[in-house]
């Protein structure tokens, strides 16, 4: 995001002056690069600015370059928790909710999550945590549905738990599934929750 200097201090673009207006741009650049996103093309910054009937220059006001944008298409979830208020007791049935969930999501929002998923190859190791993958929400809400397990199995298996189902539970998984193994996105979903689940149900007949 472009920044201004505003009484000599620096600030985000769209924080200043007309800032209603702003977001509408801003809103409108998003749409048309999911738009594109969803025929099939990665757009560029240019090319979302063209359907969004915003100038180039103006564009680059908002985002700096394509990277930018691609990240600000991909759906930006805050929830720290997907049980709800509450919350079965029962670690297996905490966890087939955070799959559904999370399986439902990917589907509808496969694109902007493929767009952010290549950029994750990035060679540039600096510019990766920036990404939306990155910020950890998915095995939070995985350790959230382990909860119960927690002091019953030693730290190290609950760890190594938590991100064997989160291995499962991506659009990593998912693309390998659909694009390697050629199956359905359905069958790709059903295949990702009992993955999941199975992977739980293992641990427990050990523990």
């Amino acid at each position: 995001m472009n920044t201004v200097y505003h009484y000599g201090m620096k600030v985000p673009y769209e924080s200043t002056g007309r800032v209603q207006q702003k977001a509408r741009t801003r809103d409108a650049l998003i749409a048309a690069a999911r738009a594109l996103l969803s025929q099939g093309r990665t757009p560029t910054l240019e090319e979302a600015a063209l359907a969004a009937s915003v100038s180039r220059t103006t564009a680059y006001r908002y985002f700096p370059d394509q990277r930018a944008l691609l990240v600000a298409a991909y759906p930006h979830i805050e929830e720290r928790s997907l049980l709800g208020p509450e919350p079965p007791g029962d670690v297996v049935r905490r966890l087939e909710i955070v799959a559904e969930n999370q399986t439902r999501r990917i589907p509808a929002y496969e694109p902007e999550m493929r767009a952010v998923l290549r950029l994750s190859l990035d060679d540039d190791p600096a510019q990766r945590p920036q990404l939306p993958m990155h910020r950890g929400l998915r095995i939070g809400w995985i350790e959230d549905a382990l909860a119960p397990l927690r002091g019953g199995l030693p730290e190290q298996e609950l760890l190594r738990l938590t991100y064997g189902i989160g291995s499962t539970l991506g659009i990593e998984a998912f693309v390998w599934l659909t694009d390697i193994a050629r199956l359905s996105r359905s069958e790709a979903v059903a295949i990702m929750r009992s993955n999941a689940v199975a992977l739980l149900r293992s641990a427990l007949s050990d523990d």
